[in-house]
């Protein structure tokens, strides 16, 4: 870790380059076939950024994150990246200024109950309450003219501890860069949408992109901010949209007007991608894939290289388990991505490009990010939540003794809402792994391809503010998040055991009936949404009805007038029922004769690719409405939530939108896939009836 954070290394830079040859001479030094798989991708970076009040009086905000004594690498000041959001457009406007809260749906809603209206404003809105890309996305379909985002010390700050060097947390300065790439309509290279960006690749007009901001965002820390919002008139911000700072939160519009100049230079740069393969001995075209990003926004040290100096550890270990003569079964592949940050762009070109052979021959991807001291966290196909359950069973908590089962188990007891809960939970002999949304190089291969996929790591015990600033450093890692990396070790011996096992099995462990019990839950969760919107439907307007009553047998009185809703229709989901039904059925016969057969000697391979290709059933060939590139039925981010996930995502949001001809389309395309699902299942069980 002390290596790969010694310098800045962000994509495009001249260390990004040299970190990966040196990590593909260490893989190839363990005996595993290595190449850098090189793409051309838009980076763009600042040339110009300027950001000052105007008026009342004048400020002009420093964008500068200090160096510090005690943080040996803080004062890379040449080859820093500023501080910027990546993929902001070019914008040079000036206007008053209107505070958001966390710039999501719910907070306009506010400012609308408020009167107030963002149309040709410039919006401030506090990091947090979800990905930093839904703020400006929001802001320029509200008609906003800029974005700044801040971190704001309620959640980013001195509320939360004592900042850095005393303490993790966000110094008054620090900024938090990100990428706003539009995620949830597709992540990857803007100019090559659906292909690999190779050398010779045909590129579209940037205007063209789908997936770019149109107006200027900009990070500030608390420090820059503080001016701004102190001097904001307007009504005050409703109670939970306040923070930390020491003022009276006002919205705005008034009498603060600001200006916003960011200019950037929108360049193709080379992005290259670590690819190490160990071939396997007995199924050389199945392959197991294991993935964490190399390249950072400054420095690094938990974001990613915490999680990559853990995969480095893995494959090594494999490789000393090759000199006493063992092999693996199936192909292992282990990837260093580069361009993470800016909107998983080597995961994505790479993924692309290969996207046909990645269909045929990946059983599952593995992933992780960055890593800390604290708990267990695992996300992703629910057919291998039985799995990670297992090797989570076997891998002990380095701080407690504990399986870092049962330590995970007992911190969602800590946190369930009710006694019920807490039980279910301690009597539970396995671990429930969340759902993916985005946010990380999992996302080509499983909302993409379709390809099973896994996202995780540890945390929860060593929070901080130094994502994605000057100070994700080995200085600040080595105190505060994971300072003997014992976390790191057992990150390697879970991720390690869990791509082991998938390479040996002899029948791969797919769980098919923890997959159902999750597709129940989400499909109890969608009709009981349609019930309620349509109980809460009809009691606004009543209300509505018993204000124009009021209104007209009192003219004297004003009452707002809201427009009444439609009702909300009846939506048949008998189809998505009866595949439902079909699907439990599936599952339990195929969990009944894998116990029963657990070692069968008949059409092993097709066996096999029957069980690792079914996630590719829940594919929906154009896409999701509005946004075809994520392509899975049952998992996707939200079109604002960004990293957050929504499950059965064409069917929820269209819901959620009110769009009842659309929702009824998206029920049945979910039924059809699931009914596919689960003939791919019953082949499987045909083969398991064999003797």
């Amino acid at each position: 870790m002390k290596h790969l954070t010694a310098r800045p290394h962000h994509l495009g830079s001249p260390m990004g380059k040299e970190y990966a040859e040196w990590m593909r001479d260490q893989f190839r030094s363990w005996g595993y076939e290595t190449e850098i798989e090189t793409y051309k991708v838009l980076f763009p970076t600042p040339k110009v950024r300027v950001l000052e009040m105007v008026a009342p009086t004048k400020y002009k905000a420093k964008l500068v994150e200090p160096a510090l004594k005690e943080d040996a690498t803080s004062g890379q000041v040449k080859e820093q990246l500023p501080t910027y959001h990546g993929f902001s457009a070019d914008g040079d406007v000036t206007g008053e200024l209107v505070f958001v809260g966390y710039g999501v749906p719910s907070d306009y809603d506010e400012l609308d109950k408020l009167g107030i209206d963002v149309k040709g404003k410039i919006v401030i809105a506090k990091y947090g309450g979800s990905w930093r890309g839904i703020k400006p996305k929001m802001a320029q379909e509200k008609g906003a003219i800029g974005c700044i985002i801040y971190s704001d010390p309620e959640d980013d700050g001195y509320f939360q501890g004592d900042v850095y060097p005393k303490g993790p947390f966000r110094p008054g300065l620090g900024a938090q860069r990100g990428s706003v790439l539009d995620l949830p309509v597709r992540p990857g290279d803007p100019l090559t949408p659906n292909i690999g960006a190779t050398e010779e690749a045909k590129r579209i007009e940037r205007a063209q992109a789908d997936n770019l901001i149109s107006i200027p965002v900009i990070p500030i820390g608390y420090e820059d901010a503080l001016p701004l919002l102190r001097a904001l008139g307007g009504p005050v911000a409703p109670e939970y949209m306040r923070g930390a700072l020491p003022i009276t939160y006002h919205v705005g519009p008034g009498p603060v007007k600001v200006h916003l100049n960011l200019q950037f230079d929108w360049k193709l740069v080379d992005c290259h991608n670590v690819i190490a393969k160990m071939k396997g001995s007995e199924l050389p075209d199945e392959w197991v894939m294991r993935g964490n990003h190399h390249d950072a926004w400054v420095n690094g040290a938990a974001d990613p290289v915490s999680g990559m100096v853990a995969l480095m550890e893995e494959a090594r270990a494999i490789a000393e388990l090759t000199k006493t003569g063992w092999k693996p079964k199936r192909t292992i592949v282990f990837a260093g991505w580069d361009g993470e940050e800016p909107g998983l762009l080597g995961s994505t070109e790479w993924a692309e490009d290969h996207a046909q052979e990645l269909q045929q021959k990946l059983v599952a991807y593995i992933n992780s990010d960055g890593n800390g001291r604290g708990f267990l966290y695992a996300e992703g196909s629910h057919t291998l939540q039985q799995m990670v359950s297992d090797v989570a069973r076997d891998v002990k908590d380095p701080q407690t003794g504990v399986s870092v089962l049962e330590r995970r188990k007992s911190a969602m007891a800590a946190n369930a809402t009710s006694a019920k809960a807490k039980k279910e939970i301690i009597n539970s002999p396995s671990m429930t792994i969340g759902a993916l949304g985005s946010g990380s190089d999992y996302s080509p291969f499983i909302q993409h391809l379709g390809i099973p996929a896994l996202n995780i790591g540890f945390g929860g015990e060593d929070n901080g503010g130094e994502y994605h600033s000057i100070y994700d450093s080995y200085d600040l890692f080595k105190r505060f998040k994971d300072p003997t990396f014992e976390y790191g070790i057992a990150l390697a011996k879970t991720a390690g055991r869990i791509t082991l096992r998938l390479a040996n099995s002899n029948v791969l462990p797919f769980d098919f009936k923890g997959f159902y019990q999750t597709v129940n839950g989400y499909v109890n969760e969608v009709t009981s949404l349609v019930d309620n919107m349509r109980e809460s439907t009809e009691v606004e307007n009543q209300m509505i009805r018993e204000d124009r009553y009021k209104q007209a047998s009192d003219p004297k009185t004003t009452f707002i007038q809201p427009t009444a809703k439609d009702p909300v229709p009846h939506l048949n989901f008998s189809n998505l029922l009866n595949a439902e039904a079909n699907l439990e059925k599936s599952a339990s016969t195929y969990a009944e004769l894998i116990k029963l057969n657990p070692n069968p000697n008949t059409n092993m391979d097709r066996l096999n690719k029957l069980l690792y290709t079914a996630e590719q059933k829940l594919t929906i060939a154009e896409g999701l409405p509005r946004r075809p590139w994520f392509q899975h039925s049952i998992y996707a981010p939200g079109y604002y939530t960004g990293y957050g996930v929504k499950t059965l995502p064409g069917v929820r949001e269209a819901i959620e939108q009110r769009n009842w001809k659309e929702a009824q389309e998206q029920i049945e395309i979910l039924a059809s896939n699931l009914m596919k699902y689960s003939k791919q299942i019953d082949e499987a069980s045909a083969i398991l009836k064999m003797r």
